[in-house]
Parts: C-alpha cells; structure tokens; sequence
C-alpha cells in the first residue's frame, strides 16, 4: 500500500484549515449578529418578566433586512438551521426517564395520550379552517409536545414550500404568546378548581406549551406543583424524538415530494443525538456539572436560532397567514387543556 509523503499530508491539512478559517470568517458577521439580538432578548426578558424566546423572534424580525442581503446572510441562515438543531440535540439532557417513573403510569399515560390525541385532533380540524396537514402538524405537534422547540424540530422534517418560513414563524409566535397567557391564566383556574399540588402540576405540565412557562406557573403555585409540572413537562418533551420518528415515516410513505425531489431524512441526525442524550441522562451517566452546561447551551442556542429565524422573516407573509391559524392554535391549547383536567378528575 502506497504511502503519502509527509508534504502531502501536510497540505491537505493546510487547504483543510485554511477552508476552515475562510468558513468560519464567512459565518461571523450573521451568527455575531443574531447573539447579539438574542442576548439583548434575554436582557429584556430579566428585567421585563416577557417570555425571551418572543423578544427574541421579535426582535429578529425588526432587524430582518439583515437576512435579506449582505455579509450577514450566511451566517443568520446557518444559527437558524445548524444551531436549531444542536439546541434541540442538547434538549435531550434534559430528559430523566428514572424520575418520570416516580409519576405513576396512570398519569403518564394521560400526558401521553394528550400529546398524540392533540396532533389527531389538530389533524382532523385542520381542514374546517382551511389548513392542510402541513400547517396542522406544526402547530398540533408544538402544542402538544413542547412549544417552539417542538415547531422548529417538526418543521426540519416536514416537505419545504415556498411557505415554510412562514408557517413556522406563525406558530412559534402563536404558541409562545398562548403560552403565556395560560402561565398567568392557568394557576388562577386551578385555584378556582381547588386542585391540589399534584393534580395542578399534572395540569400545568400537560397542558402550558413552553418549558420556562410552565416552570414559572407551577412554583407561583407552590413548590411541589412546581416540581410536578417540570415532571410532567419532560415527558412531553420526551415525546419529541417518537412522534418526529413517525411523522417521518409517514410523510416519507403518502406525503407528496418537495420541489427540489428530495425526501425529508427518515430521522434527522439532531434527533438521534437527541434521544442518544436522554438515555444517558435517564441513566445517570452525565456527570451534573455537564448535564447543567448542556441543557444552559441548548436554551442559548435556541433563542439564537429563534432571533436568526426571525431575521429572514418577512413580518407582511405571516401576518397574510391569517386569523383562521389563529382560531386552529386556540382550538388546539383549548382541547388539550379539556382533555387533560377530565384525565386528573377522572384518574386522581
């Protein structure tokens, strides 16, 4: 077997390095630019007590000549298609099989069963407001799941139109600002209900759309509420990995093909690193200090995606989505909601 000689692995390595720099160089100025929004989001979030991923997309958008032209467009595509997923990679950290176990299987089968029953029913009432199946799964899968993390996982697997910046722009916006609305909304229903610790963290868990919000309603309630809604919560973001699994699966089998002829990947490689993460974290083999610095890195790199995402929206097509999404978003955080506190009553 032939040899190389050691000059020419030396070039190789030359021409890979120099690649490298001349890549990265090319990068700077959009990533540098969409940290700069989302560490300004998080500002204002702290001192403003407003959701940061909203500031953030917000944010983006007011700055989205920066994602039409210039040095900046190579950069702000990358944050909001490379970092999305390794955001999303990293989510896996925070994922505990052995805990979630302490919830009891009834229960866990209620928040199951609302996450795929949520995406049937956004599927099946997706047409009478005028929305196909794509429209549908987004905002059904980050409804039931886990928000905007959901949305941006849903969205990379999902046959890209014309349209899909668009649609995912919508539904990140809608279901952050819904999420919201039930953080301050939710814990006063359930102390009209009466519904005690556990059976408001169940509640809270299963239904508010966002991690950080269900955080905030559960321990404004007390701390166990607290501690039983982050549970809960974490088995629907652990739903992620399966339900993206099947919708690939089924898009790959009837859906129609995109444009450019090529099929979304069967499971993407974010989603593997995903659900790679969370089985060693359910066995304890992430040392804490790692485990911290990983699930930190994931809620950065995911506002930096959402504030590069909003940079190459154009505000004028969302808004043309239409108040029929709206109403479609609403039906959907209602019907999981009903369908969660009939669970509790009827389980608990």
């Amino acid at each position: 077997m032939a040899i190389s000689p050691p000059h020419t692995d030396a070039k190789i390595v030359a021409r890979g390095t120099a690649n490298l720099k001349a890549k990265a160089q090319e990068l700077f100025p959009g990533v540098a630019m969409a940290i700069i929004v989302a560490v300004t989001a998080q500002f204002l979030a702290e001192h403003y007590a407003t959701p940061a991923m909203l500031l953030a997309l917000l944010l983006g958008i007011a700055v989205s000549f920066l994602g039409e032209e210039g040095k900046t467009v190579p950069g702000i595509s990358f944050s909001a298609r490379t970092l999305l997923r390794l955001g999303i990679a990293f989510l896996g950290v925070r994922v505990s099989m052995t805990l979630m176990m302490g919830l009891g299987w009834d229960l866990i089968a209620l928040v199951v069963g609302g996450v795929v029953a949520t995406i049937g029913f956004g599927l099946l009432v997706a047409r009478f407001f005028g929305h196909k199946w794509r429209f549908a799964l987004l905002t059904a899968g980050s409804v039931a799941i886990c928000g905007a993390s959901a949305a941006m996982a849903i969205s990379a697997i999902l046959p890209r139109d014309e349209r899909s910046e668009e649609r995912l722009i919508f539904t990140v916006m809608g279901v952050t600002v819904l999420s919201t609305i039930a953080m301050i909304a939710y814990p006063i229903l359930v102390n009209f209900l009466e519904l005690n610790a556990t059976q408001a963290g169940v509640f809270l868990g299963g239904t508010i759309h966002d991690v950080a919000q269900v955080v905030g309603a559960g321990f404004s309630i007390s701390e166990q509420a607290g501690d039983s809604a982050t549970l809960v919560k974490l088995i629907r973001v652990a739903m992620l990995a399966p339900i993206v699994l099947v919708a690939s699966l089924v898009i790959r089998s009837f859906a129609e093909l995109p444009s450019d002829g090529k099929r979304p990947p069967l499971l993407p490689g974010f989603v593997v690193a995903f659900l790679g993460l969370a089985g060693l974290s359910s066995f304890g083999l992430i040392p804490t200090a790692l485990s911290e610095f990983l699930s930190q890195s994931s809620r950065w790199l995911l506002l930096i995606a959402i504030a590069a995402v909003g940079m190459k929206t154009n505000l004028k097509q969302v808004l043309a989505v239409g108040g029929a999404a709206i109403a479609l978003i609403i039906v959907e955080t209602l019907f999981i909601a009903g369908l969660i506190l009939a669970g509790i009553t009827v389980l608990t």
